[in-house]
């Protein structure tokens, strides 16, 4: 337990170092060497030493905190990415804040307004479609932020992420090589995520670039869980013309039509193929294992990450680069029956 009267400075006197290079250990830990760091550490253990936080970030004008806020905290899919991000603001002495939005725009906007009233020094957000005012909100507080898995839009300054529409078309261009005709889709609800708004819409003009279309009836929207991809893939496969491939827009998606295709006895790929999106560990251990595009998530986090540090810093930015996607073609995907195929 720590005394009352422990200090930064007893700290430095048993690590044998100066105040100054406790602090730097603490706020910066990269930029002391690593056998001061370890005696340093070892001083803070022994002395049972917690900074004041209230007094660094009155002296700093800083609270080293980072507030992130993710649509979901209940599937695989943004864990890697937030492993990634922290470790990298960690290393620079920040500690993240994290919240969950659970998809809802207005969840989302009161995170954000505690996170300011918290004095976070900056915000992760995933996504750039919001209101207008939550921006203003935010740059009138001062503090930098970064969007997550888009890369374009009116805050393109923002974004490190990755272009969902190209990545779509991508698959599409494959399918149609294979043969496809006759396509389903099980998407994301559109009107407050941009990032299935983005990859419905590559699909479509995927498609339209080949001379063939989406046909209404064969597009369903539904929550990311692997129960809606069931109940949509089984609607879908019912139908008097089924599609001969059902694109997913993610991964829970396509788990969920996997296993509703095993209870009905319909063959993947032989009878239907089925497509995901964004490669999370599950699809490479389905049957037939599930062939999908590859985000590039855990870069996403750190690059996240290194774009609020440099802001922070007060470097100046340039727009960053999207992150690129791999097609990766596992066994759920095939050419259609013959007798399935529409020329």
């Amino acid at each position: 337990m720590r005394r009352a009267s422990t200090t930064l400075e007893d700290v430095a006197r048993l690590a044998g170092v100066s105040p100054a290079t406790v602090s730097r250990c603490i706020n910066q830990p990269q930029s002391v060497r690593a056998e001061k760091r370890a005696r340093i550490q070892s001083a803070i253990d022994e002395l049972g030493y917690v900074p004041n936080g209230a007094a660094r970030a009155l002296a700093s004008r800083r609270s080293h905190m980072i507030g992130a806020i993710l649509p979901s905290l209940d599937n695989m899919l943004f864990g890697g990415p937030l492993e990634a991000f922290q470790k990298e603001i960690g290393s620079a002495g920040y500690t993240v804040a994290v919240a969950c939005s659970e998809y809802d725009p207005q969840h989302e906007r009161v995170h954000i307004r505690n996170f300011l009233e918290s004095q976070v020094d900056a915000l992760l957000l995933v996504g750039a479609h919001r209101d207008p005012n939550i921006y203003r909100q935010i740059e009138r507080h001062g503090i930098p932020y970064v969007l997550t898995w888009v890369s374009s839009g009116d805050r393109q300054e923002h974004c490190v992420g990755f272009d969902n529409a190209a990545a779509a078309g991508h698959l599409v261009d494959y399918l149609v090589s294979l043969g496809h005709r006759r396509f389903g889709m099980i998407s994301g609800h559109v009107d407050q995520n941009d990032r299935a708004g983005a990859r419905l819409s590559g699909v479509q003009k995927a498609l339209t670039r080949h001379g063939l279309t989406l046909d209404p009836a064969h597009l369903l929207y539904r929550p990311f869980e692997p129960d809606a991809g069931r109940d949509a893939f089984h609607i879908l496969m019912s139908a008097p013309e089924p599609p001969t491939v059902i694109v997913c827009g993610s991964e829970p998606h396509a788990y969920g039509a996997l296993f509703e295709a095993k209870d009905m006895g319909i063959a993947v790929p032989g009878e239907v193929s089925v497509t995901g999106f964004d490669d999370m560990w599950l699809a490479s251990q389905t049957s037939p294992t599930l062939t999908t595009v590859r985000t590039p998530r855990e870069e996403m986090g750190r690059q996240a990450a290194q774009h609020l540090l440099a802001c922070l810093r007060g470097e100046r930015i340039v727009a960053p680069r999207p992150l690129e996607t791999t097609l990766v073609v596992r066994r759920s995907t095939a050419a259609p029956r013959t007798s399935r195929h529409l020329a």
